[in-house]
């Protein structure tokens, strides 16, 4: 299973008045890796796969997170993301939220999430609405 790593720096912004990560950084981060994930695939942007495979991008249908520890601004934060599941028209993505303390590399999790998404087309007769298509196996190969 191919693991790929984003790595983020918790900026003072990010926190809130306790100097705690708010919660919904997380996601904004999450979803910046589910995209850097394919890109370090060699998954072409959306906008070519939606003119080769009509794909335009893929969607969250269904998230769970665990959180089990807090994150501060400073912090160096890596996003180990993989595909543990494959379906027909959907995949689940696994998030974990590492934090890098001391030069030792030393490594502990804040933060697990799994995500479901679908690789979505257009509804060629409804404007702006999408519909779930089978994985391409291109995008597939390049991803395992």
């Amino acid at each position: 299973m191919k693991e790929v790593v984003y790595t983020q720096r918790v900026a003072f912004g990010d926190c809130d008045p306790a100097r705690i990560v708010w919660f919904p950084n997380f996601f904004r981060w999450i979803d910046a890796a589910s995209r850097h994930f394919f890109v370090e695939c060699g998954v072409p942007p959306w906008y070519e796969t939606e003119k080769e495979l009509g794909i335009i991008g893929t969607p969250l249908v269904d998230t769970h997170a665990t959180f089990s520890k807090t994150a501060s601004y400073g912090d160096e934060l890596h996003i180990h993301t993989s595909i543990p599941e494959w379906r027909n028209k959907s995949f689940v993505q696994r998030h974990r939220v590492m934090r890098i303390s001391g030069k030792g590399n030393n490594a502990e999790l804040i933060m697990q999430c799994d995500e479901v998404r679908i690789f979505a087309a257009r509804r060629e007769a409804e404007g702006t609405a999408i519909r779930a298509v089978p994985i391409p196996p291109s995008i597939r190969r390049l991803c395992e």
